[in-house]
């Protein structure tokens, strides 16, 4: 199930130049986050408000085929405008490297989202400073595989 519709690319100059070669060299460059080689992958979303295809990098976790996407915005205080894409229309689809494939984004709460939130930061600590700089819980979602 490909998302289709007319691409918006980021306003952020960074977002849109690392989805461009993530995406030219179908995920074989600019699969790690800016000056560091923490893997991500890349996310598009159908806007909440626009119905206009959105795309992000994230940084990669993933267990066992599903993925989670950490809503940080890097410890703001508000979300990250994807949060409200995933919330309005949660099927996506994720980039990581060259393997495309929809899925199914779940917000997640209570014990489940610890569970998550746990495995998102071993296997990237960041998150847990970024969870230090804001009062808001950090949003996680859990991405399951759609059946094509």
């Amino acid at each position: 199930m490909t998302i289709e519709g007319e691409y918006a690319p980021s306003r952020a100059d960074w977002v849109r130049k690392q989805v461009e070669r993530f995406e030219a060299s179908d995920g074989a460059e600019a699969n790690t986050l800016r000056d560091s080689d923490d893997p991500i992958v890349v996310i598009t979303s159908r806007g909440a408000k626009s119905g206009k295809l959105r795309k992000n990098p994230v940084m990669r976790v993933e267990r066992d085929g599903n993925y989670v996407a950490v809503a940080s915005k890097g410890g703001a205080p508000e979300h990250p405008e994807w949060f409200h894409n995933f919330v309005a229309n949660p099927v996506v689809e994720l980039q990581d490297g060259p393997v495309k494939k929809s899925y199914r984004a779940r917000l997640l709460h209570g014990e489940e989202r610890a569970e998550w939130w746990r495995h998102a930061v071993e296997t990237w600590s960041t998150y847990g400073e970024y969870q230090q700089r804001t009062a808001r819980e950090i949003p996680v979602f859990l991405l399951e595989p759609i059946a094509d």
